[in-house]
């Protein structure tokens, strides 16, 4: 079967129209629908029906569709791992890392490595932790950075650092000013959290029944500078990571108001790079991968 013609196939299922497909492609219409009738005679079933201008995928096109975007990934990865081959300083590099990383762990060691490197080239992509061991599953990521073991057979983790956690309260807040806390004194508070799959707010209610009381949760969000304002605003409190250069801090660099180290044993994140463990990595990711181990640090 033609990979570009499985291409084709790629862009009308996700929504585009044959026009706007042929357009891309530099090609006619009536071409691009000739390579499609001709994926629908070798695969012996109708893939797509007719909807207006558009084409929507039949039951037998849904699944197809799986197998296409498989296989082009593959083959993608194929053709990557025989540039780095050919030329390892100029390999590309697929990574996906949670949000948090994006402001201070993750551009240091890009900047690292392509001080090294300067032709390496990155794919980078984010999420919360579900969707980083999905990344990793799929193909679509070589190396994820992300907090705590994905505790999946089919993963290889390792540990870079043990990232510490804050208790944020508002500014008017009983406990604003204290330097400790014990996670007992804010029990009947409404907590402020990450959405389900995110690692934050897996470890938040961990540390919570450890400390004997489910939280009260208030609000969820994506991104931790939704949650830290929520917070300023007066509407909870919420255990967060510590603030890093370019993220979210003091203008005159002193200590943030409102943040509070927690006594509770165990209230940190375990932060590590993890990678397929039944694939050997293609050249430019191993490299960069030891680079990680190497230079990982806390700022």
């Amino acid at each position: 079967m033609d990979f570009e013609a499985l291409r084709w196939f790629r862009d009308v299922a996700g929504g585009a129209t044959v026009t706007e497909t042929a357009a891309r492609s530099h090609m006619t219409q009536p071409a691009l629908s000739r390579a499609l009738r001709r994926i629908e005679r070798e695969a012996g079933v109708a893939l797509f029906e007719r909807d207006g201008r558009l084409l929507r995928l039949t039951p037998s096109g849904r699944v197809f569709q799986q197998h296409a975007e498989a296989i082009l990934v593959r083959y993608d990865r194929a053709l990557e791992e025989m540039a780095d081959a050919a030329d390892p300083d100029a390999g590309i590099v697929s990574l996906a890392f949670l949000h948090t990383f994006g402001t201070w762990l993750v551009p240091p060691l890009l900047r690292s490595y392509l001080g090294q490197y300067p032709r390496a080239r990155f794919e980078l992509r984010q999420h919360g932790e579900q969707g980083l061991a999905e990344e990793l599953l799929s193909g679509t990521a070589e190396l994820v950075i992300t907090s705590d073991d994905p505790s999946d057979s089919r993963i290889q983790w390792q540990w870079l650092l043990t990232e510490p956690l804050r208790l944020l309260v508002p500014p008017a807040h009983p406990l604003a000013g204290r330097e400790w806390v014990d996670l007992r004194e804010v029990r009947d508070d409404v907590f402020i959290v990450l959405r389900s799959g995110y690692g934050l707010r897996t470890i938040t209610e961990k540390l919570c029944r450890q400390a004997g009381f489910t939280p009260v949760i208030g609000f969820e969000g994506e991104e931790v500078e939704t949650v830290r304002g929520l917070v300023t605003a007066g509407l909870g409190v919420s255990l967060l990571p510590p603030p890093r250069a370019g993220g979210w801090s003091d203008p005159e660099g002193g200590a943030v108001p409102g943040l509070i180290g927690v006594t509770n044993p165990g209230c940190a994140r375990e932060i590590g790079v993890a990678w397929l463990a039944n694939r050997p990595l293609p050249p430019a990711a191993d490299r960069f991968r030891r680079h990680v181990l190497n230079e990982a640090h806390l700022p």
